[in-house]
């Protein structure tokens, strides 16, 4: 296999950030987590990644400030949003801010997230 896909999580419920890594690794992929937008902005400064995986309630600035600054940076890395955020018109507005889906927590297993994250790389 050639180098391992970077994966950015952007979760701040700790317990979840750290099965999705764990997940994430054994599926062969290179997993850095964060867990407010602050950081995820600064870290995309500096590093490129091969998909975000991005929360949308979190500290200091949330997933749609996080969308809404990808885009004026122009960064093109496909975000998955994975919420409990289940409203349609939140479900619009990510869509319109650029992520390619948007999953919901409570109704997504980890092993699902994982097969969405392939289907994306």
């Amino acid at each position: 296999m050639s180098e391992s896909k970077k994966i950015l999580v952007a979760e701040d419920e700790k317990p979840l950030a750290e099965a999705l890594k764990l997940k994430l690794d054994g599926s062969g992929f290179k997993t850095t987590v964060v867990n407010d937008g602050e950081e995820v902005l600064s870290l995309i400064e500096n590093e490129n990644f091969d998909l975000i995986l991005l929360d949308l309630i979190m500290p200091k600035k949330d997933g749609f400030v996080v969308l809404e600054e990808l885009q004026k940076m122009g960064n093109t890395t496909p975000v998955i949003v994975v919420s409990n955020l289940s409203q349609a018109g939140d479900i619009d507005r990510v869509k319109k801010l650029g992520a390619k889906e948007y999953l919901i927590k409570s109704d997504t297993p980890l092993k699902e997230i994982v097969e969405k994250i392939k289907s994306y790389l």
